[in-house]
């Protein structure tokens, strides 16, 4: 079992293509592509945690058929600022986590937005984030994980460990 991380995927949202500059010439050629996307590197048996923006279409059923039963993996949906298909009262809004990953203790926040601080960030734990489409620069040890900053893929652990290893501290760290 692996971890990936996604965000912003924006499945059938007709006007991402032009406010993201999307190189795709149809939603239904982005929708195509993003599934195809990640089910080459997802497995069955991995976990996905999607940090918002998956759809603009609020018809749950018809988001299971068409996208969600294709994808590869278990998943984890957080609510954005479009998941209109997801329920309030079953919404998250953030997924923390210890994940042992090769032998090391990483400890993880993902959420849609972007925080200045959040869980154990004083200890160094990642934070990743969607919302800003690659328009953010991250602070310490986040990563925008939205597709538009990651080639319209699905970021893998090994990855985010590579992409921290370059970061700076974070700037609350507590220092022994």
């Amino acid at each position: 079992m692996k971890y990936f991380f996604t965000a912003d995927e924006h499945y059938y949202h007709n006007k991402i293509l032009q406010y993201c500059n999307r190189p795709f010439n149809s939603i239904q050629k982005m929708n195509e592509t993003l599934i195809a996307h990640h089910n080459n590197i997802v497995g069955k048996n991995d976990i996905t945690v999607h940090a918002g923006d998956f759809t603009l279409i609020k018809n749950k059923e018809m988001i299971y058929k068409n996208i969600i039963n294709r994808l590869n993996g278990e998943h984890i949906f957080l609510k954005g600022s479009h998941d209109y298909w997801i329920p309030r009262k079953d919404s998250l809004q953030i997924w923390e986590n210890l994940i042992f990953h090769e032998g090391q203790k990483y400890y993880i926040v993902v959420c849609h937005y972007a925080m200045k601080t959040w869980a154990r960030s004083h200890y160094n734990s990642y934070q990743l984030y969607g919302h800003s489409h690659g328009k953010l620069d991250p602070v310490g040890k986040q990563h925008d994980i939205g597709v538009d900053n990651n080639n319209f893929m699905p970021v893998s652990m090994d990855d985010i460990v590579e992409i921290m290893k370059d970061r700076p501290d974070n700037f609350n760290l507590i220092r022994k």
